[in-house]
């Protein structure tokens, strides 16, 4: 037999106090907007220009989305949920292109499991 590794994941119920739910509920819908506005400007991007936006590009993106006092309020959650969703919309992408996976699709509120890493 050789080295296998076994992945485990546990599963933990959370019970969070109200304003834990209304932060988490403020996280989750600014990992919504940015996942859609990031996958709009790349969907704009390549039907428009012909050419394929960067996870770097969308990575500066979300800094100028953060500074913007129109969507300032991207500054309030911890920058780490906004940045694996970038991740993950680079990852559908590439698997999109790989042909392992469809085209990515928007995120709707209510329609999706929420999360944010």
């Amino acid at each position: 037999m050789g080295n296998r590794v076994v992945k485990r994941a546990y599963r933990y119920r959370f019970y969070p106090t109200p304003e834990q739910a209304e932060q988490l509920a403020k996280t989750f819908g600014c990992v919504r907007y940015v996942y859609n506005r990031a996958l709009a400007e790349r969907h704009r991007a390549w039907f428009q220009e012909q050419r394929r936006v960067t996870h770097a590009e969308t990575d500066r993106m979300l800094t100028c989305w953060k500074r913007n006092p129109e969507t300032a309020w991207l500054a309030e959650p911890s920058k780490g949920p906004l940045q694996a969703t970038l991740r993950n919309l680079q990852t559908a992408y590439v698997n999109f292109w790989q042909k392992r996976a469809k085209y990515p699709t928007f995120k709707k509120k209510g329609k999706t499991t929420d999360s944010a890493t």
